[in-house]
């Protein structure tokens, strides 16, 4: 799922992640990272302590980490503003510590599955951008469902 969307992504796009500790948001990001071209070899970890970490694929990522933060100011104090310029693509973990700061975006809940080593994701698209990259990602889902 998330090699898939990484595919699709552009810069610009936000993709919000939440979900309870161990729920998958990181193993998510790493398939994320993979469809965005970010290279095999190039180890995508949690940013829980470094916060931000970037990548290089098709497009610069940057992936964060918000479950630490305190505050705004926190974050505003590690430069994150500086990479909302539209030519990053933006991958935050623990979103719904801050909501208010990402008015835009598609906000992906990860669930546990009923059946062990399954997840259920929940996708919102909130904007303009979003919804096209939603529906792009239905459409990829469902042609790989018919390869299947």
């Amino acid at each position: 799922m998330g090699k898939t969307l990484g595919s699709l992504l552009e810069p610009g796009d936000a993709v919000l992640l939440q979900g309870d500790l161990g729920a998958g948001k990181t193993c998510f990001s790493q398939g994320v990272a993979r469809g965005l071209g970010v290279p095999e070899d190039e180890a995508v970890t949690s940013p829980t302590y470094t916060l931000l970490n970037l990548h290089q694929g098709r497009a610069p990522l940057l992936h964060a980490d918000l479950y630490r933060l305190g505050d705004t100011e926190e974050l505003e104090d590690i430069g994150f503003d500086d990479y909302q310029d539209g030519h990053h693509v933006l991958l935050i973990e623990w979103v719904d510590r801050f909501p208010e700061l990402f008015e835009e975006g598609l906000w992906t809940v990860i669930d546990y599955g009923h059946e062990e080593n399954t997840r259920n994701f929940t996708f919102e698209a909130r904007g303009s951008k979003a919804l096209s990259l939603l529906t792009r990602l239905r459409q990829a889902l469902a042609t790989e469902g018919e390869r299947r």
